[in-house]
């Protein structure tokens, strides 16, 4: 067998090639998935940053205790935070 025989280098260079192409596509869809998923948690971190602002708002008027505004620091958190 021979690597010099047309039968065998042809179908061999277009496995090669196919399963190259197909490695690259799915490397590039990982990628996309990242970024999307990345994007979806920090969506869902300044949500939770919210959420927990409204909590302790709310827990220092039970508490009598001057508006702290949690809330409005937390949301200027999360935009300090990826700047940096």
């Amino acid at each position: 067998m021979s690597f010099r025989n047309p039968n065998i280098l042809i179908p061999a260079t277009i496995d090669l090639l196919a399963l190259g192409s197909s490695t690259l596509y799915l490397r590039s869809q990982i990628l996309q998935n990242r970024e999307e998923q990345e994007a979806r948690l920090d969506e869902i971190e300044g949500t939770l940053r919210g959420h927990i602002g409204l909590i302790e708002d709310a827990l220092d008027r039970v508490e009598g205790k001057p508006n702290a505004n949690k809330q409005e620091e937390l949301y200027g958190a999360r935009g300090k935070d990826r700047k940096e």
